[in-house]
C-alpha cells in the first residue's frame, strides 16, 4: 500500500469515526424523545432548544467523571475489554455502504466480513465480566455469551439464505437484486428472524437480560464508570445503527428505490446524495421501530429468552434456509417463495397462540383475567 492510499484510508476511517459519533448522539436524543412520547412525557427539554444539547452534556459528564478500577480486578483484561467491544462494532462499518460509492471498502465478501466482526464483541463482554473480579459481573458476562451465541445462529442462517438467493455476498449487488421487488416482500420470514435475532444480539429490550439491573445488577459493566463505561454505551448504539442499516440493505432495497431519480438528476454527486438520503431515511425508520419495541414489550426472563432462541428462532432459521434453497434450485417465482414465508409465519403465530391458551396454572388465570377485562370493556 502506497503512502497516498494509506493517507486516504486514514481519512476515510477518521471521517467514519466522527460521523458515527454524531449518529450516536442523534440516536440517544431520538430514543429519549420517542420513549417520552410513548410514555406520555416530554423527554429532555432543559439543555438547549428542546433538549438537543442534553446528550452532549451527558457525554461531557461521562468524559470528566472519575474512572474507578476495582482493587482486585485484572488490570489488563479490565482495560482491554471495552476496546474489544467497540472495535468490532466500528469495523463492520468499513464494508457497509450508504450508496453504490459511499463506502470505505466495497468488498466482494462484504456480508461475510460484517458477520465475522459482529460476533467478536462476545469476547469483550466476557472479558469485562471476568476482569472486573465481581461475581455479578461474571454472571452478566456469561449470560451475555450464552445469549449472543444462541441468537447468532438465526442471524447467520438468514444471511446464508440471502446469499443462496442472490448468489452473492456483495452488499451492492444484493441491493441491485432488489430493484424490482424488495426482499421484505419476498422473504418476510427472513426479515422477522433477522430483526428479532438482531435485537437479541444488541442486548436491547426485551432481550437486555445480561444487563438487567433487577437480576444481575448491571451485567458485565457493573464495575465500569466514566469514559470506559461510555465506550460500552457507544458500541451499543453503533451496533444498533449497523443492524438498522443492514436491515435496510438486505430487506428494504437499500438505495435502490431512488434509481429513477438518480437517472433524472444525471450528475454523479446529486445521484449519490439522493441514494444516501434514501438509505439514511430507511435506516432511521428501522431505528424508530427498535425504540418502539423497547417502549412496548417487557423484558424476557432468562428461561423465556433461551427457549425462544433454541425452540423457535433456530428451527425457523433452518426452515428459512431450506425454503430459499428449494426455491433457488427449482426456480420458483418470487411470489411463491413469499407465500410460503407468510404461511410459515402465520403457522408459527397460530401455534404460539394456542400454546399460550393451553398453559396451566397461573398463566391460564392471567389469560382468563385479561379476557374478562376485555369483555367488560
Amino acid at each position: 500500500m502506497s503512502i497516498t492510499e494509506f493517507t486516504l484510508l486514514s481519512l476515510w476511517v477518521s471521517g467514519l469515526l466522527i460521523a458515527l459519533s454524531v449518529v450516536v448522539l442523534s440516536l440517544i436524543y431520538l430514543e429519549r424523545k420517542v420513549l417520552g412520547r410513548l410514555q406520555m412525557r416530554l423527554g429532555p427539554m432543559r439543555v438547549g432548544p428542546y433538549g438537543t444539547l442534553q446528550t452532549i452534556a451527558d457525554a461531557i459528564k461521562l468524559m470528566t467523571k472519575e474512572d474507578i478500577q476495582p482493587e482486585w480486578a485484572d488490570k489488563r483484561v479490565y482495560w482491554v475489554a471495552p476496546v474489544l467491544v467497540f472495535i468490532p462494532a466500528f469495523m463492520v462499518w468499513v464494508a457497509i455502504p450508504f450508496s453504490s460509492r459511499l463506502v470505505v471498502q466495497d468488498l466482494d465478501l462484504g456480508l461475510f466480513y460484517v458477520m465475522a466482526f459482529l460476533v467478536l464483541s462476545i469476547v469483550g463482554l466476557v472479558m469485562a465480566g471476568w476482569g472486573s473480579a465481581n461475581k455479578y459481573a461474571v454472571i452478566g458476562g456469561l449470560r451475555a455469551a450464552g445469549q449472543l451465541v444462541s441468537y447468532e445462529i438465526p442471524v447467520i442462517m438468514v444471511v446464508a439464505g440471502i446469499a443462496i438467493f442472490t448468489q452473492s455476498l456483495n452488499l451492492n449487488y444484493i441491493v441491485d437484486q432488489q430493484s424490482p421487488v424488495p426482499f421484505i416482500l419476498v422473504l418476510p420470514l427472513g426479515l422477522f428472524l433477522f430483526f428479532v435475532a438482531g435485537l437479541a444480539e444488541l442486548g436491547r429490550t426485551p432481550f437486555d437480560i445480561y444487563e438487567a439491573e433487577s437480576e444481575v445488577v448491571g451485567g458485565p459493566f457493573v464495575e465500569y464508570s466514566g469514559a470506559h463505561w461510555a465506550v460500552f454505551f457507544l458500541a451499543e448504539y453503533v451496533s444498533t445503527f449497523a443492524i438498522a442499516a443492514l436491515t435496510a440493505l438486505l430487506f428494504l432495497g437499500g438505495w435502490g428505490w431512488s434509481a429513477s431519480l438518480q437517472n433524472w438528476v444525471g450528475h454523479p454527486i446529486g445521484s449519490e446524495a439522493i441514494a444516501f438520503f434514501e438509505m439514511f431515511i430507511k435506516s432511521y425508520l428501522v431505528v424508530l421501530v427498535i425504540f418502539w419495541v423497547r417502549g412496548t414489550f417487557p423484558r424476557f426472563r432468562i428461561d423465556q429468552l433461551m427457549a425462544l432462541g433454541w425452540k423457535v428462532m433456530v428451527p425457523l432459521s433452518f426452515v428459512f434456509v431450506l425454503l430459499v434453497a428449494f426455491a433457488t434450485f427449482y426456480g420458483w417465482p418470487w411470489w411463491v417463495l413469499s407465500i410460503t414465508n407468510v404461511l410459515v409465519l402465520v403457522g408459527m403465530g397460530w401455534g404460539y397462540h394456542n400454546k399460550m391458551h393451553r398453559l396451566p396454572g397461573p398463566a391460564s388465570v392471567v389469560l382468563h383475567s385479561a379476557r374478562e377485562v376485555r369483555d367488560a370493556r
